[in-house]
């Protein structure tokens, strides 16, 4: 993962690939922003994070932070205008995805690349059975025959576990539960047996026990195939027992970063308190949830110095005027902590305190 530090901010990081002990994709120094009626709002503003082959890294944070359209940034599907990306690099297997050809994002897009989408229900054709929508990936890439591309469809729903496959690859959508559904666009994600997946809020609207299930399918077919995976949430606890490592994004920024169980552990960063704190404990019955104060920034009117300043309750003067850069984070000692950064003026405090 990229730690930008306040004396190596303006070193870039070398590009590799897989093969030479690089990271799968790449994301630096992304921006992301959208021309509207009151505005710019800068949906995106600066993130960098990577992840290789067989590795979770989930991105969290709460709606509007800018995950999605970081994704959809990813998978070249932004609207586009009114969005636009005035700077950055999206490197697959060291390659910019921005500078490709339509064409060429295209071939990577389906096979190398695939999205699970958060709404199975609206993500699907309703008219079109989830068979025929299957088969088409292998029609269109493959060129199989309807019978082979309907023969596959079916292994693949066999492969996610959807009872009774071979019968039920000429239902429509909405004759699947939700979890069904889910499953099916798994399975979709799967038919090319891509090098990465995205999945935004794959278990959104579902109950426990099948977000449970989907996630432990998710992390089976993962070792299965050795994909990275990029799982945004805003669930912290959706991601405590998949994830490898966290990327916590707030107001279009990475605000901090950490392999998963030291994030639980000891947060560097205010927000991420805050989002921890508000998990509801066993230990804590009939006592009153904590809630962040206050509301999200409006991305067209950002707030200056740390986005998080108006409701951090350990904000400064500092923090009301200095953007903070992503500091590497170390031990009370000056030890580093691998993978660790934040973007907060106070870390030492936060962390430490």
């Amino acid at each position: 993962m990229t730690i930008i530090d306040d004396t190596t901010a303006d070193v870039p990081s070398p590009h590799g690939s897989p093969e030479d002990g690089g990271p799968l994709l790449e994301v630096r120094d992304l921006h992301v922003e959208f021309h509207t009626r009151d505005g710019v709002a800068k949906a995106v503003n600066g993130v960098n994070y990577s992840v290789s082959a067989g590795e979770t890294l989930a991105v969290l944070g709460e709606s509007g932070s800018g995950k999605s359209v970081t994704a959809q940034a990813i998978m070249g599907i932004l609207d586009m205008p009114p969005g636009r990306i005035p700077q950055g690099e999206i490197l697959f297997r060291g390659r910019d995805m921005l500078t490709m050809s339509n064409e060429e994002r295209r071939l990577i897009r389906g096979q190398k690349i695939a999205m699970i989408f958060q709404d199975a229900l609206s993500s699907l054709n309703p008219v079109l059975s989830v068979g025929y929508q299957l088969g088409e990936m292998f029609r269109v890439h493959q060129g199989l025959s309807k019978k082979d591309a309907k023969a596959k469809a079916i292994e693949l729903m066999d492969r996610v576990r959807i009872p009774a496959a071979k019968d039920r690859v000429d239902d429509y959508p909405h004759q699947f539960s939700g979890g069904m559904r889910q499953r099916i666009m798994i399975a979709m994600a799967l038919a090319l047996e891509p090098d990465l997946i995205i999945a935004d809020e794959p278990t959104t609207a579902l109950d426990v026990t099948v977000q449970a299930q989907v996630m432990d399918l998710l992390a089976e077919l993962q070792r299965e195939f050795n994909m990275g995976l990029i799982l945004i949430t805003h669930d912290l606890g959706v991601v405590a027992d998949v994830a490898d490592k966290i990327a916590v994004m707030y107001a279009g920024r990475i605000v901090e970063t950490a392999p998963v169980h030291e994030l639980y552990k000891r947060p560097a960063h205010p927000y991420t308190r805050g989002l921890l704190d508000s998990i509801p404990r066993l230990d804590q019955k009939g006592q009153e949830l904590y809630a962040i104060k206050g509301l999200p920034p409006n991305l067209t009117r950002i707030p200056s110095g740390c986005a998080f300043n108006p409701r951090c309750p350990s904000a400064q003067d500092i923090c009301r005027t200095d953007v903070p850069v992503l500091h590497s984070v170390t031990e009370r000692d000056g030890a580093a902590l691998p993978g660790r950064g934040s973007a907060c003026h106070f870390w030492k405090e936060t962390i430490h305190g």
